[in-house]
């Protein structure tokens, strides 16, 4: 495999060692799953239709990059728990969008969440002012990476 010039062995470390990091957090987080909240799948759906308005499923699929299947259990049950709805395309009927409803932008927000409770807590107990400051700005960042990947 031929490697770009501009990626350094200090870069693959630091590659790895996120890796490593981000996988011991998704980890954690899946460890502290309460029946009935939201999956990381589901969340990571209804965030981007929050933030980027109705979507097919096939346009979903893509971009969680997951297979279309795998999307349609999620979708549909987000929709069975009145969390999204579907609904035809108006300009392609062949076409169904899928958009977050209010329950689902309140489950979203909603801060009483036990995963986001138990987030909240480790931030406030083992990092001071500017460690979360920093964390908290290097969000985007991680979500342009897993875009890109």
């Amino acid at each position: 495999m031929n490697v770009p010039d501009r990626i350094t062995k200090d870069l693959v470390e630091g590659a790895a060692d996120l890796r490593v990091a981000l996988g011991r957090l998704v980890r954690r987080l899946r460890q502290g799953y309460v029946v009935g909240e939201a999956t990381l799948s589901e969340s990571s759906v209804l965030s981007r239709l929050d933030r980027d308005g109705p979507a097919t499923p096939g346009y979903l699929a893509e971009q969680e990059r997951v297979k279309p299947q795998a999307i349609g259990v999620t979708l549909a049950g987000l929709v069975d728990r009145g969390l999204v709805t579907r609904r035809p395309d108006t300009a392609d009927g062949r076409r169904v969008l899928m958009s977050v409803t209010e329950a689902g932008r309140k489950l979203l927000t909603d801060r009483r969440s036990l995963n986001t409770q138990r987030v909240a807590r480790a931030l406030a107990d083992g990092f001071d002012a500017e460690e979360r400051r920093r964390l908290l700005e290097v969000i985007p960042l991680l979500e342009r990476l897993a875009d890109e990947l």
